[in-house]
């Protein structure tokens, strides 16, 4: 994920100054985000609700945990980016998860409770954040599957998900369609997102699987 450039105003770099001067007003700024640089999209025409690419709050949150993470020990980082998450509201919480891939090799494991945690939410951007690159890089196979089977039943694009084509398997696709059969039993239609997963099955048939992959 790209990160955020300062606004015209300012605010964020000074936010970026504060942070680096006195890392425990991380928590002021986070807070502020929304209002000092705006809550939009980032690409309104291509993804109007912020779930592929996220929001401008959210670029600007994972720009200032990754001035925290260059001024703080690992512990340190691990315990204030945590209080951020639990302690924030959705928006924040959307913000510490896109920011996730950013962080040092000392936050993995609380990246990984903290993801499971987002897509136990009900909050479709909560969910799509989740599931961008760090859970890409860091989630074994079940639990990559499970997050993308949310994704389809919360009704959150596919687009949101890093890494789907590489990473989708035989176990994925039986996932897929045990819930297109579930779907039609109901009389429901299959929206394009389960159907496009469905029609991967030529494609992973074609495709050289890696020795050893993730489980």
């Amino acid at each position: 994920m790209a990160i955020l450039h300062a606004p015209e105003n300012g605010w964020l770099a000074g936010a970026e100054r504060r942070i680096r001067q006195r890392p425990t007003a991380v928590h002021e700024e986070f807070s502020l985000v929304g209002r000092a640089v705006g809550r939009g999209p980032v690409r309104p025409e291509a993804d109007p609700q912020g779930l592929v690419f996220g929001t401008v709050d959210d670029r600007a949150r994972a720009r200032l945990l990754t001035v925290l993470a260059e001024v703080l020990p690992p512990g340190l980082l691990e315990d204030e980016v945590e209080r951020l998450y639990r302690r924030g509201d959705d928006a924040e919480q959307r913000g510490v998860l896109r920011a996730l891939a950013m962080l040092p090799a000392s936050c993995t494991r609380l990246g990984l409770e903290l993801v499971a945690d987002g897509l136990r939410s009900r909050d479709p951007l909560l969910i799509a954040a989740a599931m961008g690159p760090f859970a890409a890089l860091h989630l074994d196979q079940v639990r990559w599957r499970h997050g993308v089977m949310t994704c389809l039943l919360a009704g959150v694009t596919l687009s949101a998900v890093a890494e789907l084509v590489p990473r989708t398997d035989s176990e994925l696709l039986r996932m897929a369609h045990e819930l297109a059969q579930q779907q039609r039993a109901a009389g429901r239609d299959i929206g394009p997102d389960l159907r496009a997963l469905l029609g991967m099955t030529v494609l992973l048939a074609l495709m050289p699987r890696p020795r050893g992959g993730l489980r």
